[in-house]
């Protein structure tokens, strides 16, 4: 089990639906890992991705905006997919449901249907030795996804997408130099 300081992905990919289980803090610095996760079932044209909070400690917009850009990249496919999050615990639900996006994606606050073989799950890394996991451009998509969601969180992060889109544009500049 991962302590608060060290987060940990393990991940199902063969089971029918998709099993991810967030153990510890998921946050900017860790997400690419999920968000990579997220598009290789989408990519094998898997249909469901069932998400397992049990051991999340605390989770931040960053990671909620890549869950919301899963859940509406789900609704997409024909037929259409969905992401379910389970055995979310009282604040976790509540900055779900505070962002809307209880709307885009099946809450099981309990997960009784939950079956997840830790014997065959595979950990995903939360650490490179190469830059941050989260980019500015990836943080700002993550947040526009937040707002896509619903758009009353376009208020919530105003100045979270006004920073990063200054930011984005600073790396630009910078990467033309």
């Amino acid at each position: 089990m991962a302590d608060n300081d060290t987060p940990v992905f393990l991940v199902d990919g063969y089971s029918d639906p998709a099993l991810l289980r967030i153990q510890g803090r998921a946050s900017y610095l860790n997400c690419a890992p999920v968000s990579d996760f997220f598009k290789h079932m989408l990519a094998e044209g898997r249909t469901h991705v069932v998400v397992d909070f049990a051991g999340c400690t605390a989770m931040d917009s960053t990671f909620l905006g890549i869950l919301a850009g899963a859940a509406m990249d789900f609704r997409k496919q024909k037929p259409p997919g969905k992401l379910t999050l389970v055995r979310l615990g009282e604040r976790n639900l509540e900055l779900v449901r505070n962002l809307g996006l209880h709307r885009i994606l099946e809450v099981d606050a309990d997960g009784r249907s939950l079956s997840f073989d830790v014997d065959r799950a595979q950990t995903v890394a939360t650490t490179t030795d190469g830059p941050p996991h989260a980019s500015a451009e990836s943080m700002l998509r993550a947040h526009e996804h937040l707002v896509e969601a619903d758009k009353g969180n376009l208020k919530k992060f105003q100045d979270v997408l006004a920073y990063l889109r200054l930011q984005v544009e600073k790396d630009k500049e910078a990467d033309s130099e």
